[in-house]
Order: C-alpha cells, then structure tokens, then sequence
C-alpha cells in the first residue's frame, strides 16, 4: 500500500493533470467580446444621433438656421406694399424682407433665366418662399444647373440671377439670409429645409405662391430687375424706406390666400 506521503502526491498529481487538461473557452470569451463591441457601438450611434442638429422646424425647434453658419437674420414687419411704379431702397442685397410690390412673383419651382424685379420676389418670401439667387458671373453652367435642380418641381421656392451679388451665391427667406460660394454647399439644402415654409418664420402663413398672371405678375415676362436705389433718395412718393409701404399699394393677400392652405407646414427637406 502507498504510504500516506504518496496518496498524497497522487492525489496532487492527479489535480494538476485535470487543470492541465482544461481548455481555454476561446469561444465564449470572443461570443461576449462581440456582444459587448456591438452594444458599445450601438450607444455611441445613439449618443452621435442625439447631438445631429435637426434642421426640421418644430414647436421647440422653431429656428432650426440657428444652427447654420452664416445666416443673417432681421426681425421685418409683414403687409408692407408698395405699387408697381415704385423702387424700396433696401438695405441689404439682395432683400430679404420689408416692404414690396402688392403682387408675388410666382415662387412654385420657378427658375427666372433672367433678373427679376426684387420688389416681386421679396413678397413671395413673405408668403413662405427660398429665394435662392446667384450672380450670373461667377456661378458657371455646371453650378447654375445644380442650383436649379433644387427648386424645379418643389412647391415654395423660386432661383434668379441676381446682378452684382457680391458673393456667388445668396438664399433668402423671410428674415433670413445665408451668402456662399459653392453650388454643392450643404448648408444650401439645410437652409431650405429650415426655412421654406417654416410657419414660424413668416407672416402670411397659407398665402399662395402660384402665378398671379399677366397684369398683376406674369412669371413668364416679369418686371425686369433694377438696381436698388441709395437710401438718400427716399422721397416717399417713387422710391420709400424698407420699413415703411404705401397705403395706396393694392393687397393681394386677401385674395390671394389659400384657406387652410400650404403654407402651415412645418417645411420639408430636399
């Protein structure tokens, strides 16, 4: 029989073979590795989400180009219009609020190939419109086509060439403006989504953006563009002040509204 000093040297012997027998459980240690990466990854998703600005107007997100750089923004007074035969000697150019002509340019997809009268188009940003214009030499043909193919088809936008921009490119809203060079900027499409018919943003929500036809606005031969004239003119008869319309001016908001109409939305993206 083995003594007592031996049994017991077996026993060890025994236990350490067993250990050495073990194998490592590569499998299970990669299965959790793989679910503990894929939650990681999963929350940081979530996180990166979270802190995506949101460029869609909401009741707590009523200014979502708040978050774009560059845009310019005037608090401007609605209904102030101003007759065919006059000039406003806007402060900012191009306009992108106060007073304007009684009659909207037509602004459903409209692309003007030629310089339109700024007075029109000011009145279709008061009814919810983009306006985005461009200064014919400096955006080429490629440039003026992607420019195009953001507002041909879509409701509650218009695009005319604008003389003497000082920046390539310009989009206005009502009480908004953004300037910049490149046709493919991203803030481009940002700024439409915030902004084109952003209830919270113009007066005359529900106001129409169609053609008012030839007489009051024919889109297909508009009043021509003419160079804002100096606010040192102002004589308020030809040529008056942004802030301050004429009350001889025809309104054609009353008539032109659409009951219950477009213009609530909230805006869309591109």
């Amino acid at each position: 029989m083995p003594s007592g000093k031996n049994s017991k040297a077996i026993r060890n012997a025994r236990r350490t073979s067993v250990v050495n027998t073990r194998s490592t459980p590569w499998g299970t240690i990669a299965a959790v590795l793989v679910v503990v990466l894929f939650a990681g990854g999963i929350s940081w998703f979530l996180v990166a989400k979270s802190n995506e600005p949101s460029f869609t107007p909401s009741d707590r997100n009523q200014d979502p180009s708040s978050q774009i750089a560059g845009v310019q923004t005037i608090k401007y007074p609605g209904g102030q219009h101003v007759l065919p035969t006059q000039q406003v000697a806007y402060t900012h150019s191009p306009p992108f609020g106060g007073a304007h002509d009684g009659y909207w340019a037509a602004c459903n997809g409209v692309v003007y190939p030629n310089p339109v009268r700024q007075e029109n188009l000011v009145h279709g940003l008061e009814h919810g419109a983009v306006w985005i214009a461009y200064n014919p030499d400096q955006v080429n043909a490629d440039g003026v086509a992607e420019l195009a193919a953001k507002v041909q088809g879509q409701t509650y936008i218009m695009m005319a060439p604008y003389p003497g921009l000082d920046q390539p490119i310009s989009l206005q809203s009502w009480g908004h403006q953004l300037k910049l060079s490149d046709p493919a900027d991203p803030r481009i499409d940002q700024f439409i989504q915030a902004l084109r018919l952003n209830r919270y943003q113009y007066p005359e929500v529900g106001a129409s953006c169609g053609a008012l036809g030839p007489g009051q606005f024919d889109q297909d031969n508009p009043p021509p563009f003419v160079p804002t004239p100096p606010t040192g003119d102002i004589d308020g008869k030809k040529i008056l002040d942004e802030n301050i319309g004429n009350p001889a001016a025809a309104n054609t908001d009353t008539t032109g509204a659409m009951p219950g109409g477009t213009g609530t939305g909230t805006g869309s993206g591109q």
